[in-house]
């Protein structure tokens, strides 16, 4: 028996980049806004947060922006976040504080979706091996080495699993080499599949076009991780829900709230 009680999507920053970060071999020089979320799944067993966001003090401070953020070093550019955009503030909104949060589940550690650690340092943080492994080898330039400290309490996944009933981890790799999205099963609503950047967009799904960055250039491997998951959602009657997605976000998520 499902024990969801609902999902808050967090918008923790907005992103202008090239377009064919998120569509592989196409969209070369249109620039796109795309919000980075986290997403706060809130559970009759307690809260799961899914990604936490960017470092605020990265993007703050004018001398780490510019050490993290250099472009002659960092193709993608720096996200845009606000202060009220950090997840305490978000929290805080809630009458929250980060020891209410019983799990962080992260779908991989690029900056966009791992920075915001430092925010909910000693949660227990939810990922999958290769992932880490793949992180700390530096397989890309989207990871930043400091965000995922030895220290941090890790509990490492090698499989598909149920973080509590109705709420299910999926392995998605190709994007990064552990990426996994997050299968939600809303009471009222029905099952949402947070895809992660395994989508980033809507045209991920409905053309079936690999994320611009693809570890290993596994094009793939992503290509079937995209095909997993429409066919999961087909299955289970499901919704996709793409990440990144500034169109989808504004239609179907801003200002809702609680989505149960």
């Amino acid at each position: 028996m499902s024990q969801i009680l609902g999902i808050r999507p967090l918008l923790t920053a907005t992103h202008r980049y090239d377009k064919s970060l998120s569509t592989r071999h196409r969209g070369q020089g249109e620039i796109i806004e795309a919000p980075v979320l986290a997403w706060l799944v809130e559970t009759r067993n307690g809260r799961i947060l899914y990604d936490v966001g960017c470092d605020y003090r990265k993007l703050a401070d004018p001398v780490l922006r510019d050490r993290y953020y250099n472009p002659e070093e960092f193709p993608f550019g720096p996200p845009d976040m606000r202060e009220d955009q950090r997840l305490g503030a978000h929290l805080a909104r809630l009458g929250l504080t980060p020891r209410d949060i019983d799990v962080v589940f992260l779908g991989h550690l690029h900056f966009d979706h791992a920075g915001g650690l430092c925010e909910v340092e000693g949660c227990e943080l939810h990922v999958h091996a290769d992932e880490l492994a793949a992180a700390r080898a530096q397989a890309d330039g989207a990871y930043f080495a400091d965000e995922f400290p030895e220290h941090y309490a890790w509990r490492l996944q090698t499989g598909e699993y149920d973080l509590v009933p109705g709420v299910r981890a999926v392995a998605t790799p190709g994007h990064t080499a552990g990426h996994m999205s997050l299968v939600v099963e809303l009471p009222d609503s029905g099952p949402v599949i947070l895809c992660g950047d395994a989508a980033d967009l809507r045209e991920n799904l409905e053309a079936e076009v690999a994320p611009g960055l693809c570890w290993q250039e596994r094009e793939d491997m992503a290509l079937a991780s995209i095909r997993k998951l429409k066919g999961l959602a087909r299955d289970a009657g499901a919704e996709l829900w793409p990440n990144h997605d500034i169109g989808f976000y504004r239609a179907r998520l801003a200002d809702r709230g609680r989505i149960s």
